[in-house]
């Protein structure tokens, strides 16, 4: 029997949600206000919006006020847009703020499944007393809702959860998986792309999330003036979870406390996830309504803040409260790009770092098969696609899709970014995963590099101590995909062109893909040992370096990893020793995507990069992506191509099910009806 979140945590109310998921009306009490006469679309960030010390202490006061009503002693974290930590806030004595990850929990709250992350636990007493990750936990989830947020829709860590299960909507049998399936192990703080700070101040970002992207709810963005400046997150239940049954209203400790600290910093109304469908079912943002809460949040005084439960976090924030910085200027590291690189008309943005130096301009590949004209003219025909393209994911109606885009060579080296101005943050690094997972898979050393990368060795935090109870190999996912297609030569001949869409089809817990009772797809866990903390290949690649990093954040482990390291080709957590020169770990440095969103990039038959591209809908991922490409091969005249369509993914069909390679919306062009875009490429 499946517990799960409600059963550890909540009240549970007896209103049945119906299948669309939208959760209950929510009044407009609290909400941000947007400036008179404004309809904030993208536009409205400036410097003037950022969250205060004052804003930071008001957003804690009325959580903490929230938590001390319902008698729990909460975790409480806010972060700027760009992911800086700008406090920790931790009610009652660390050694109360046992959290163990799981995702269906026994009725005594023993964690079911004991694969991946699942039923990771500290601190354990007496060896691990000191060492806590609430905080960790926290973080993420006031990063996820942030970094999933824009002006145009406003997404929760409850929207997170509905979108990256292994069906949509979850519980419903024989459906596909969710959308963003995987998502949650982006942002990750081994990544090469995220910025890392001392903890003092905020900085340029996007910055790391210690836990990747959060399912569990009690995570939100936080809005001024129509725009959003950062995110608050809560841990107080003791388990970092998600929600599995999405038919029942429930009102969690996390998510109550979380949206009493939004009061007057609340998403707009109309941004909400409940106003937002995809694929016919309508997103969900939060359970909890003002009514449910015990407390007048208007009520609550920073004054009744002590000082001391201001917490430091390794690598994040060191005990104090920090101002924000203002999303789209130059400190916060994305800024226009005026036209320095692209088209103005094209309205570009670009990464840059603490001293306003882009950070990831176009330049030739690292192996010499890209130029740097080459590159730059494919990241300008994406955007030029992204500028016609109807969004998915924004409201109101009719704007147009807000996206990052990366370009890679053969060895995974950033050769280009840009993005445009709304775009979620989560994006970015999510674009880079994807190109990486495309132009790997698609090269004739893909097996070879996987089976060369360390065991995966999962642990458990013991009475003792940390102990590693098993060891994955990460060839044995290699010879799994042969068996699986049949080809001994797969992965290691180059032959197919494999597109993240594609990957994903491998990646699933039921092949095809949410079949209830269908075999697994090579790169997912079978059946009992897979859940969104134990993904397969996706996680297992960068599981060394992500429990490294907990540990480090816990206390645990005296040093962190360094970015040069990267998500792939470290060993054991409890050790950090690097096995693999950077110039190899490149090639995945920020970890696996198995959701929609890049191509490989060809010339004539040889891989020379891809493109990857995140933000949107995922069918406007592909497509931006896709049509990008072949925009830039005409403007090129074919100098780069699609991949020839004889060896593309799509011409495999592993157990008689064809794979699929991109998937263009019908009709997606703001001033056209042209169907079928990316027929006949």
């Amino acid at each position: 029997m499946n517990f799960g979140k409600g059963f550890c945590t909540a009240i549970v109310v007896s209103i049945a949600a119906g299948c669309s998921g939208g959760g209950p009306a929510v009044s407009s009490v609290g909400t941000s206000p947007t400036p008179a006469g404004v309809e904030c679309t993208g536009n409205c960030a400036n410097a003037s919006t950022f969250l205060t010390v004052g804003d930071v202490e008001q957003i804690i006061a009325q959580g903490v006020a929230e938590a001390k009503a319902r008698q729990v002693n909460a975790t409480l974290a806010v972060v700027d847009r760009v992911g800086n930590v700008l406090a920790v806030y931790r009610m009652g004595p660390a050694s109360a703020h046992t959290v163990v990850i799981g995702s269906e929990f026994t009725a005594s709250g023993e964690a079911v499944l004991h694969s991946g992350l699942e039923g990771i636990r500290l601190p354990v007493p007496p060896a691990l007393a000191n060492f806590n990750f609430d905080q960790a936990a926290a973080i993420a989830k006031a990063i996820t809702g942030a970094y999933l947020s824009s002006e145009g829709n406003a997404f929760s860590t409850r929207t997170a959860s509905q979108i990256i299960q292994e069906h949509f909507n979850p519980g419903v049998a024989n459906q596909p998986s969710g959308p963003l399936f995987g998502v949650q192990f982006s942002q990750l703080a081994c990544s090469d792309f995220v910025l890392r700070r001392s903890g003092v101040g905020a900085t340029a970002g996007p910055q790391p999330s210690p836990l990747g992207l959060s399912a569990d709810p009690g995570g939100f963005p936080l809005y001024k003036d129509g725009t959003v400046v950062g995110g608050v997150g809560v841990l107080a239940d003791g388990v970092y979870s998600l929600d599995k049954n999405i038919t029942d209203i429930v009102v969690g400790v996390d998510e109550a406390i979380a949206y009493a600290a939004t009061y007057n910093y609340a998403a707009p109304i109309d941004r909400r996830a409940d106003q937002i469908t995809v694929n016919g079912v309508t997103l969900r943002f939060t359970d909890v309504q003002e009514s449910d809460l015990l407390t007048n949040p208007a009520g609550a005084s920073p004054a009744s803040l002590s000082s001391t439960s201001f917490v430091p976090v390794p690598g994040y924030v060191d005990g104090n409260v920090h101002a924000g910085i203002a999303f789209g200027q130059p400190d916060s590291g994305i800024r226009p790009d005026n036209g320095q690189y692209f088209p103005a008309s094209l309205g570009a943005y670009v990464f840059v770092d603490n001293s306003d130096t882009p950070r990831f301009p176009p330049i030739a590949g690292t192996d010499g098969l890209l130029t740097q004209a080459e590159v730059q003219q494919v990241l300008t025909s994406a955007l030029g696609v992204v500028s016609e393209t109807r969004a998915q994911i924004r409201v109101p109606a009719g704007l147009t899709a807000s996206v990052t885009i990366a370009v890679v060579d053969t060895q995974g080296a950033v050769l280009g970014m840009a993005r445009t101005r709304d775009a979620p943050v989560f994006g970015a690094d999510v674009s880079l995963q994807k190109a990486r997972s495309a132009v790997l898979l698609s090269s004739s050393s893909a097996g070879a590099f996987l089976s060369a990368l360390p065991d995966a060795e999962y642990i458990a935090t013991l009475g003792t101590g940390p102990a590693v109870t098993a060891k994955v190999s990460l060839a044995s996912y290699v010879s799994a995909a042969q068996s699986f297609l049949s080809d001994t030569s797969a992965l290691d001949d180059g032959v197919i062109a494999w597109s993240d869409r594609a990957i994903g089809n491998l990646s699933r817990p039921f092949f095809p893909d949410g079949i209830d009772g269908a075999p697994p797809g090579p790169f997912s866990k079978p059946p009992g040992q897979w859940s969104v903390f134990s993904t397969g290949l996706q996680l297992d690649l960068a599981f060394n370096a992500l429990v490294h990093h907990v540990l480090y954040v816990a206390g645990a482990v005296a040093s962190d990893l360094t970015p040069a390291e990267g998500c792939a080709g470290v060993d054991a957590p409890l050790t950090g020793v690097q096995t693999l020169p950077h110039s190899q770990v490149s090639r995945l440095a920020n970890g696996l995507q198995i959701f929609p969103g890049s191509v490989p990039i060809y010339r004539g038959s040889t891989l020379i990069g891809a493109i990857g591209v995140s933000g949107d809908g995922v069918d406007q991922d592909d497509m931006v992506a896709f049509l990008g490409l072949q925009r830039a091969s005409a403007a090129l005249n074919g100098a780069v191509q699609e991949a020839p369509q004889n060896r593309r993914a799509d011409t495999l069909t592993p157990q008689t099910t064809r794979l699929l390679y991109v998937q263009c919306p019908q009709a997606p062009f703001i001033n056209s009806d042209q169907e079928n875009v990316c027929a006949g490429f």
